[in-house]
């Protein structure tokens, strides 16, 4: 079976993908065309694509009979590809949860951190060479420890972040999620959006998609409290980019921190002149065994496919 795999990926995933496939790997760092995102649906068995390659129902209106049968998607974020529009084309899809939630959850704490202690203005005044020593009332942030942090969706991420915000800063944990949850892993209350949007610390843990576009916007931001920080750790998407500099310029909470934006790789330019915002380039699961982990979990999505077994990771 020919196979693509949309991006350049580690080298032990890409040996794995190539002793059972005839195997494609894109070199270019970027998402497919429309272009190639047609060809690819023309041209291949089985494709591995990621964040950022739109296979929308336009894409599969213009292939009538694709040849392609899956999509095993690199990543547990699937919102790029419409999983409606390709199960009616005949193509299944794959994701791979389990294997990036520590390492996100490890982002959210690090831009929590990073935000409240305004660790980023901080260096930013040292490497200018404008630090003029210590003295009591510099840069004073947040103190989180104790503090609570309301988090917006407890599914596998979520409760790792409540874990370690928990057991690490005492903290309490309130969270906000569509559907009842029985069992937090910690210590928490389960509340109305209004309620969590109002704690001290608030982290996006939510699926990518139409359900929660915009989830946070004017009107949600001003639950917050002025000393308070957002944290995005989801999909930029989730996140109305817009309302959160006006919110952030009028006061409305002291500071945010974004590992994804809403029109990626593309920031608001409000967003990059604020000091008290922190800026990651989509680090949530950029540690190398974690990228292999996800491979080796997409590979094996593949090969279960190409044997006609049960698959493990169906979306």
């Amino acid at each position: 079976m020919k196979l693509l795999i949309t991006r350049p990926l580690p080298t032990e995933v890409v040996a794995s993908a190539r002793a059972r496939f005839d195997l494609t790997v894109r070199t270019s760092t970027l998402p497919l065309t429309g272009d190639e995102l047609r060809a690819s649906l023309r041209d291949f068995d089985l494709i591995l694509p990621t964040l950022g390659d739109r296979y929308q129902p336009d894409v599969f209106a213009d292939v009538s009979a694709p040849r392609a049968r899956m999509l095993a998607n690199f990543g547990v974020g699937y919102n790029h590809i419409d999983v409606d529009a390709a199960r009616a084309a005949g193509i299944v899809v794959t994701n791979t949860p389990g294997a990036v939630t520590d390492a996100t959850a490890d982002i959210a704490l690090t831009l929590m951190l990073m935000t409240a202690r305004r660790a980023g203005e901080g260096e930013r005044m040292v490497r200018a060479g404008l630090w003029e020593g210590w003295h009591p009332t510099q840069m004073l942030g947040l103190h989180v420890s104790g503090k609570r942090i309301g988090i917006i969706g407890m599914g596998r991420i979520g409760k790792a972040i409540a874990r370690r915000a928990q057991a690490g800063f005492g903290m309490e944990v309130v969270f906000y999620n569509r559907s009842p949850v029985a069992d937090a892993g910690v210590p928490a209350r389960q509340a109305n959006l209004a309620e969590v949007m109002a704690a001290d610390v608030v982290v996006l843990a939510v699926p990518g998609g139409k359900d929660t576009h915009h989830l946070i916007n004017a009107k949600t931001l001003a639950f917050m409290q002025p000393h308070a920080i957002l944290v995005n750790i989801s999909r930029g998407d989730v996140v109305d980019e817009a309302a959160l500099a006006a919110a952030l310029i009028g006061g409305q909470l002291a500071g945010a921190g974004l590992d994804v934006y809403e029109f990626e790789p593309r920031i608001n330019p409000a967003l990059m002149g604020l000091e008290n915002v922190t800026l990651l380039p989509h680090l949530g699961t950029a540690a190398l065994e974690v990228r292999q982990s996800m491979g080796m979990m997409a590979v094996g999505n593949l090969i279960a496919f190409a044997e006609g077994r049960d698959l493990p990771n169906p979306v």
